[in-house]
């Protein structure tokens, strides 16, 4: 990452400055989306364009985000990403910049617009059929977690949660409902069966979600959108997060117990190679 965007203008991401009375920084008063980039093409930019109207329009935030599909091009090329097997591009737009008050400017304010983009890499097949461990955490968040707000203090904490157990991700449990990871989505497979949180405010709507669970459906494998409880996930045969980054990636262990017999079942096997022919076409 060597050159970002703000406000209008490609900066050398050393040159890019925010005030410190900008609504980002003093409340996380703001919405970011995140694109994956495969070869150069945006991957399902329609779908993120629409969550980011979503949140934009969920706290009152006036920005024609369709604009930004050009800017996340440019970013690519600029720093030389729009031909690499797998990158991002990371927007972020805040209130913008006012003097500090609990409710919004008045008059309104620009808003804060920044972005950048960055390579990442999935991990070797081989690690990948290592599989991750997570651990469950308390459900912190607030209730709105489908709006994808830049406030992700809870999320922080999960994350390091897991750090701090030697795992790789946390599970979100809400009235002893298992939910989402600290960053992804979550499935579970029960006899062939693959269950997945349903939509609602506490998850987040995940565009990569969606598309397994799309891609699910071609292969002929049964989906329920439904609860998981905390005492049957600990029973489920398979277990796997999904996300822009994460894409697919098994979990093989919970809270220090084997997820079915501790290997990389079959469904996130399938899943995963169908996976990377959908993004590769």
């Amino acid at each position: 990452m060597s050159v970002v965007y703000l406000n209008g203008d490609y900066l050398p991401v050393g040159d890019a400055t925010v005030s410190v009375n900008d609504r980002g920084f003093l409340f996380g008063d703001g919405v970011y989306e995140v694109t994956p980039s495969y070869g150069g093409r945006l991957f399902r930019w329609e779908q993120h364009l629409a969550r980011l109207k979503t949140g934009l329009a969920a706290i009152g935030i006036d920005f024609d985000a369709a604009a930004l599909e050009q800017v996340k091009e440019e970013l690519l090329a600029r720093n030389g990403l729009d031909g690499v097997p797998a990158a991002y591009v990371y927007v972020q737009v805040t209130r913008g910049t006012a003097p500090r008050t609990h409710w919004f400017p008045d008059p309104p304010v620009a808003p804060t617009v920044y972005a950048f983009a960055n390579r990442f890499m999935r991990p070797a097949m081989a690690e990948w059929r290592r599989g991750v461990s997570a651990v469950t955490v308390p459900d912190q968040r607030w209730a709105r977690a489908d709006i994808k707000a830049i406030a992700l203090l809870a999320n922080v904490l999960a994350a390091q949660a897991a750090v701090e157990a030697g795992a790789g991700n946390a599970i979100f449990v809400r009235d002893g409902i298992a939910l989402e990871g600290s960053h992804n989505n979550l499935f579970a497979v029960f006899g062939g069966v693959l269950a997945t949180a349903p939509k609602s405010n506490y998850i987040l709507h995940g565009i990569t979600r969606d598309l397994l669970i799309e891609l699910a459906g071609e292969m002929g494998i049964p989906v329920e959108e439904r609860a998981i409880p905390l005492p049957e996930l600990t029973r489920a045969d398979e277990v796997f997060f999904s996300g822009t980054t994460t894409e697919v990636r098994p979990v093989v262990e919970i809270d220090g117990r084997k997820v079915g017999d501790g290997r990389v079942g079959p469904v996130a096997q399938r899943l995963y190679e169908r996976f990377l022919e959908a993004v590769e076409a």
